[in-house]
């Protein structure tokens, strides 16, 4: 059985940093894009940044650039999200994606795998 755990989340002042973390089992995805998406409260998912599979390649939503790193560890079959200088409008749900191809991907449907999720709570 595959599964993708967040872990992470958490309350926050505003301007301070939270890392999450998506441990994969039942497979490994070293040879997979993978990405994390976000949530908030009566608002559609969202997408917030994609890595491709060697971890070489890097794609972010205009909201996070600069302020956000994704990053993975094969070895650890697990990515992560750095997100620094957090603002309230970063408060959601954020998920975590696995399983597309081996490129990255801002779209979705294109992911086979999810997490459960982790809350991010960003205080003004």
């Amino acid at each position: 059985q595959v599964q993708l755990v967040e872990s992470g989340g958490g309350l926050v002042q505003a301007g301070g940093s939270l890392r999450l973390s998506c441990v994969a089992s039942g497979r490994t995805f070293s040879s997979n894009g993978m990405g994390w998406f976000r949530q908030a409260p009566g608002k559609e998912r969202e997408f917030v940044a994609t890595i491709n599979w060697s971890g070489g390649s890097t794609y972010y939503a205009d909201s996070v650039k600069g302020r956000f790193t994704i990053s993975r560890d094969n070895t650890k079959n697990t990515q992560y999200l750095q997100m620094n200088s957090l603002k309230p409008e970063d408060t959601a749900v954020y998920y975590c994606a696995a399983g597309y191809g081996s490129g990255w991907s801002a779209q979705q449907q294109v992911y086979e795998y999810w997490g459960q999720g982790t809350q991010v709570t960003v205080s003004s």
